[in-house]
């Protein structure tokens, strides 16, 4: 009879220990309620609450990594966009995150949600694509203002991926091969205006001397020289003819002058002898 008694009350016994026992890990913290009222934050290790009168309600404080699906977003310079973003953050105040809000990883996903589409939708399409870390800042800031009387912390947010209708891919495809085309045309211009600039020194040195056009002819002559082809052509520079046409007129000039003084020579031999006689 007597075990017949005591054996309801070791279960009895063993059932009230174990519901006022908990343990927590590291990473985790009690909120307790004693009798639907606050009683404090306990953990981690072993944990003693009363059975019955005690309910305790774990926390994790690690960081939770949530995705927020594709955003439609419509741009400052009117350009519907998809934009999808992951957000990091971590319970701080684990008393907030269970009375200040129902659930915190639903608000905070709704939340983080609207304030893409806002931010996203306050910047034209070329900031966003180029100032991506802007935009982060912007609604890590937001978010974390908002969520700050919840006990959480945002610790970042990255925007991941930007869908783009074809007709816009398209569009900025052929900007981006008119950017390089008016490059390309820059480059190439720059090229022949130096190239000129260099023959036009060349052509001052060489016309300081007329013999180092030839001379640099003969050298272009060696160069075609060394190639084993049946046809060889030999190209004749201008300044070359120029060159022996100037030769050709001193020369003429020379004979005029030589022509001249004969006659002046002549014509005064009778004058002489006619003041002779």
């Amino acid at each position: 009879m007597e075990l017949s008694v005591i054996l309801p009350l070791i279960v009895i016994a063993i059932f009230i220990l174990s519901s006022a026992i908990k343990i927590l890990q590291e990473y985790e913290r009690g909120v307790i309620f004693r009798l639907g009222r606050l009683a404090g934050v306990r953990g981690p290790g072993l944990v003693l609450i009363i059975p019955l009168i005690d309910r305790l309600v774990k926390v994790s404080l690690r960081i939770i990594t949530m995705d927020i699906p594709p955003q439609d977003v419509i741009t400052k310079d009117n350009v519907s966009v998809k934009i999808n973003a992951v957000v990091y953050f971590r319970v701080v105040d684990p008393a907030k995150s269970v009375i200040s809000v129902e659930n915190f990883i639903y608000a905070t996903s709704q939340l983080a949600q609207t304030t893409l589409r806002s931010v996203c939708g306050e910047v034209e399409l070329d900031e966003i694509l180029a100032h991506r870390e802007r935009i982060n800042m912007k609604i890590q800031t937001i978010l974390d203002k908002m969520t700050e009387p919840w006990g959480i912390k945002i610790s970042a947010v990255e925007v991941k991926h930007i869908d783009l209708p074809q007709e816009m891919q398209r569009a900025m495809a052929r900007q981006a091969e008119a950017e390089r085309e008016r490059r390309a045309k820059i480059t190439l211009a720059e090229a022949e205006f130096q190239a000129a600039r260099r023959l036009k020194e060349a052509a001052d040195t060489l016309a300081q001397n007329p013999i180092t056009i030839q001379l640099r002819f003969l050298q272009t002559v060696t160069e075609l020289a060394t190639e084993k082809t049946a046809t060889l052509v030999l190209p004749v520079p201008i300044e070359l003819f120029r060159f022996l046409s100037q030769d050709r007129k001193i020369k003429i000039e020379e004979e005029k002058t030589e022509a001249e003084k004969t006659e002046k020579t002549e014509t005064k031999i009778p004058e002489e002898k006619e003041e002779q006689k």
